[in-house]
């Protein structure tokens, strides 16, 4: 007797601002099938910039396998015949094709049962209206169920994008300093000692950043060094004119030196090494979604660069997380990291400046409070975990 296949789920994602919506639909799909055995077909249409966060992959292939997880080239029309499978997850809203949309009609019409559980799973959120709006269906003229699955940070949400034993991992990783300095040695970083400080940057362009860096040229103490760490990209066009030649001839392992202050430029890397890298910084700076959340699991302190929106609407997404993240903080340290955040957001050098010397953004009740968020936000079950329950119910 044969056990018969688990149904695969496919989930489709384009490609926005190079990584971060594939940053996270890439850590669902190796989740899903790393601790549900989820047969998982991902179908992206931008695999050049899909192979920055995995260098492995050949962006000319049509289907390939990482991770247990079957990678197809999404173009018009399909390379490879859609097979429906359980589930259909569009990410943030991408609209499958309409080939695959047209197939799920003709299945509604003759099979009906087995039209896939169809998700849009959207962007983060930690505003009260998610609460709400979270499994609600929305009912195509075909007659076919959509639901939308937000993610958040509360149990009324579909939760927060974490594996089983990350946390695990980071506290043991953090544990001993040689993990780190073999680290940045990989790296290509040099001359980074286990008691200087080391920040990384990865936001979008912002006056708000040769502010800091100009700061932290002599604010560091002969034997505190400081080291900010900041791959070629979006961060760096805002530090041109502090930089020595021009951007395209910056490489990876590349060190400026600034007073103080020594600016080291980072290669790409996976996720993994992402990940490492965050638990080894004393303070990170990131943007979008998928490094915002990878911040916060480390456990260290962070600014959250959020993607402009028309109208200034992210900054309501900023103060709906910063309301959240404030909680359970010592209320003048809440009100100089929420200033801080909000600053650096809008833009305001010599609000920047201020609120950053007032932080101390290495004081002890700071990591305190960046250790225990991760255990408050994961509300006992993750983005995965969720999902999955979420398909059984439907």
């Amino acid at each position: 007797m044969t056990n018969t296949p688990t149904p695969h789920w496919d989930i489709f994602c384009t490609v926005v601002d190079n990584y971060g919506d594939i940053g996270v639909t890439w850590r669902l799909a190796k989740q899903l099938v790393n601790e549900y055995q989820i047969p998982i077909k991902l179908w992206v249409d931008d695999l050049k910039s899909f192979s920055h966060i995995l260098p492995t992959l050949d962006p000319k292939l049509v289907s390939q396998v990482f991770n247990g997880v079957t990678i197809h080239h999404w173009t018009t029309p399909l390379p490879v015949p859609f097979e429906p499978g359980a589930v259909l997850i569009e990410a943030f809203a991408c609209e499958p094709p309409d080939e695959v949309k047209q197939q799920l009609i003709t299945l509604h019409s003759t099979t009906p049962q087995a039209v896939p559980v169809w998700l849009n799973l959207e962007y983060l959120s930690a505003e009260d209206w998610v609460d709400g709006c979270h499994g609600l269906p929305s009912m195509q003229a075909s007659g076919i169920k959509k639901y939308f699955f937000f993610p958040g940070f509360t149990p009324k949400t579909g939760g927060l994008i974490c594996e089983r034993d990350l946390f695990a991992e980071r506290d043991a990783w953090q544990q001993d300093s040689a993990n780190k300095l073999q680290l940045f040695e990989r790296l290509g970083l040099k001359d980074i000692e286990a008691q200087d400080t080391v920040y990384s940057v990865f936001s979008y362009e912002t006056e708000s950043l040769p502010t800091l860096c100009e700061l932290w040229q002599d604010s560091a103490k002969s034997d505190a060094k400081i080291h900010v760490l900041i791959p070629k990209g979006r961060s760096l066009n805002s530090l041109q004119h502090l930089l020595t030649c021009p951007i395209e001839a910056l490489s990876p392992g590349q060190q400026i030196q600034l007073g103080d202050l020594t600016l080291h430029i980072l290669p790409m890397t996976d996720q993994q090494g992402f990940d490492r890298l965050l638990w080894s910084c004393d303070f990170n700076i990131v943007r979008g979604e998928d490094s915002f959340l990878r911040a916060q699991w480390a456990a260290k302190p962070f600014i959250w660069h959020i993607y402009p929106q028309e109208d200034d609407y992210h900054l309501i997404k900023l103060e709906a997380f910063i309301q959240l993240y404030c909680d359970n903080l010592p209320p003048d340290i809440a009100g100089t990291w929420t200033k801080l955040n909000v600053a650096f957001n809008q833009g305001e050098q010599s609000a920047v400046r201020t609120h950053w010397q007032n932080l101390n953004p290495v004081s002890l009740p700071l990591l305190q409070h960046a250790k225990e968020w991760p255990i408050d936000a994961i509300n006992a079950a993750d983005l995965a975990t969720r999902l999955v329950q979420f398909v059984k119910k439907s």
